[in-house]
This record gives C-alpha cells, structure tokens and sequence, in this order.
C-alpha cells in the first residue's frame, strides 16, 4: 500500500534553517523570542486549550493560534514549525497514518544528531518527545503504544519538509490552510506499527483503564521518560 517514500526529507536536515523573514504582529513576535527551543515551544503549546473544533474545523497557522490562543495537532505543528524556524530549524513535519483514519502530526526536529519532536494532543502520550531518538522511524515508534485506544493503530509514517509545499501561506495565513492536510494526505508514509499480539495486548489494557477511569487519559507507557 505505502511504496517507496524517503524515510527523511527530499531537503536537507542538516545544519540551520535559511530564516525567512516575515511581517509578523507583536503578539506573535513577542511568542517567537519567547520560544526559542524545542522545549519552550512544547511548554507554550501545552498552556493553551486545545482546539476541538466545536464551531466547525479549522487549520489555522501560527497568525490564528496566537490570535485565538488553542490549537489542535496540526494546527500545533505548524505553529511550531514557524516558530522554530526562526531560531535555525528546518521546519519539518512527522505524520501518521492510522487504521481509524484519525492521524496525528506533530514538528519534528533534530539536536546534536538526535530526533524529538513537539506535539499538541488531547493524549498526553501524544506530546512531544526530548531529542534522544537516533532515527526518524525510533521517534515514530515511540508514539505507537500511545496511539492505541478503542479505535488507533499507527500503520505508517513520514516526515516531510513543508518548505516543499509551494503556493501555501502555512506559517501566517489569515485563512484555513486546508492545502497542508490535503498534501500530507496525498504525501508517501512508510509502513510502520507494532505487531498484532502487541496491539491486542495494548488494546485489552486500555479498555480496562478506560473502564475505571472513563474520564482520565493513561500515562502507564515504559517511555515516559523520553517525554517532553
């Protein structure tokens, strides 16, 4: 089904970001020099509300996020992605493909030759991840036990470089920016899950914590650790 996507991306991740220069407000320039490191972008995501689209769906960039303070996962990535631009990172995305159809997508990025990532989930597993990962597929896995509740499995992944993606305001637009999620739709993931006893197991678990707890989120996962 998935054939022969590039497991990094067509550009180059290797040293800084060229900065683009762009007419931000004062709310948002003020957010850019606050956050200028992986961790402190997570920390500003993980103050805001998240975003669940109550009034119909949106796709807002970084503009819309500080405009009306929450965001949901992609609306997240990208907001970090312009953000940490700025500060020398190549403004890469992870996305997921899942069984459900419910994918998540987060900012990934490398340090001293190591992965992380920052991410904005309604599942704290789902968060970002410090920069311990030798590959962008071992950062990938690390979401995978997470990313099973009644209905996930994570299926595929790839990381893609929305510097490729031309003819799209992604970092300040005024308006939605469906054309990001219509070309992460279309963009080549790799297969990658866990193996069906892993999951049955993974699965069985949860439905028991959610039959205890229906309104908490489990944080029981061996990788803690390795969380943002």
């Amino acid at each position: 089904m998935l054939r022969r996507p590039p497991l990094t991306p067509r550009r180059s991740e290797s040293g800084f970001a060229r900065r683009p220069l762009l007419p931000v407000t004062r709310r948002e320039q003020a957010v850019i020099e606050a956050c200028r490191t992986p961790r402190q972008v997570q920390r500003w995501l993980n103050a805001l509300p998240y975003n669940y689209e109550k009034g119909g769906e949106t796709l807002r960039s970084l503009r819309g996020v500080v405009r009306r303070g929450t965001a949901h996962c992609l609306e997240a990535a990208l907001a970090a992605a312009t953000i940490l631009e700025q500060h020398g990172y190549p403004p890469l995305l992870l996305s997921f493909e899942s069984i459900d159809q419910l994918d998540h997508v987060l900012f990934a990025f490398r340090m001293n030759g190591r992965w992380g990532s920052v991410a904005r989930s309604r599942d704290p597993g789902l968060h970002g991840r410090k920069p311990v990962f030798r590959t962008a597929r071992q950062l990938g896995l690390s979401y995978a036990d997470p990313y099973v509740d009644l209905t996930g499995r994570v299926t595929g992944f790839a990381v893609a470089d929305l510097r490729e993606l031309g003819g799209c305001d992604w970092r300040l637009s005024e308006r939605n920016v469906w054309k990001v999620e219509r070309w992460l739709i279309d963009y080549p993931h790799r297969q990658m899950g866990i193996s069906d006893r892993r999951y049955r197991e993974l699965h069985e678990r949860y439905q028991r914590y959610k039959a205890r707890y229906p309104d908490k989120k489990p944080v029981y996962y061996d990788n803690r650790r390795t969380w943002m």
